[in-house]
């Protein structure tokens, strides 16, 4: 086992201040490199496989840089899935507005991607955690005053837990870590496949 003081380097391939506060939490300090992927060029079958893509060309992408050497890279990506359709970020205003629209009253599933590359060994583990989020039914007038606020425009599916719509969402049913952006208790699990145990990476 690991000492305190020898942790492996861990790398997070995303630039989500909310990814980064969850390892924080978790007592973990990660190095932040963002991989720069296009996300739209990139495509899957099914709302699930696009998050678990977008996770794996983000990490990988990452390990493939000479500062990642011998470090764990985390890849992670978010969609929310309503109607079949993989929701990311919304595009403006007006696509946020009518996104909450349709959202209200409803459920809809938030994927997650997770990947994590080994680049000491070349070993690399991935897979897509999913929480369930049942929407409120925020007014029209509160609907506007939160894209107002513009924090809609940053987040996967217009929305997120640790927020200003937090008072817009009745329930989940899952993971709230996965929501707002990374799985914890996913992430344990793929370390683990790895051989590498989440309590050696405490800083």
């Amino acid at each position: 086992m690991g000492r305190m003081t020898d942790a492996r380097p861990l790398i997070l391939a995303s630039a989500s201040p909310a990814r980064l506060n969850l390892l924080r939490q978790a007592g973990l300090a990660p190095h932040v490199i963002v991989s720069g992927v296009d996300e739209d060029a990139l495509s899957a079958d099914t709302p699930a496989g696009l998050a678990l893509v977008l996770a794996e060309a983000k990490a990988a992408v990452v390990a493939a840089l000479p500062e990642a050497a011998g470090a764990l890279v985390i890849g992670c990506d978010s969609v929310l899935e309503l109607d079949d359709e993989a929701l990311g970020k919304p595009a403006d205003a007006t696509e946020a507005t009518a996104r909450w629209q349709a959202m209200r009253g409803r459920s809809g599933v938030l994927r997650t991607g997770h990947c994590v590359i080994d680049t000491a060994n070349g070993r690399q583990v991935s897979a897509t955690a999913s929480t369930t989020v049942r929407f409120g039914t925020p007014s029209d007038a509160e609907v506007a005053a939160y894209v107002a606020s513009g924090e809609p425009l940053h987040v996967a599916g217009a929305f997120t837990l640790d927020g200003l719509s937090a008072p817009f969402i009745d329930g989940i049913d899952g993971d709230p870590g996965n929501v707002i952006g990374l799985s914890l208790p996913l992430l344990r699990s793929l370390l683990g496949e790895l051989d590498v145990a989440i309590t050696d990476l405490w800083a």
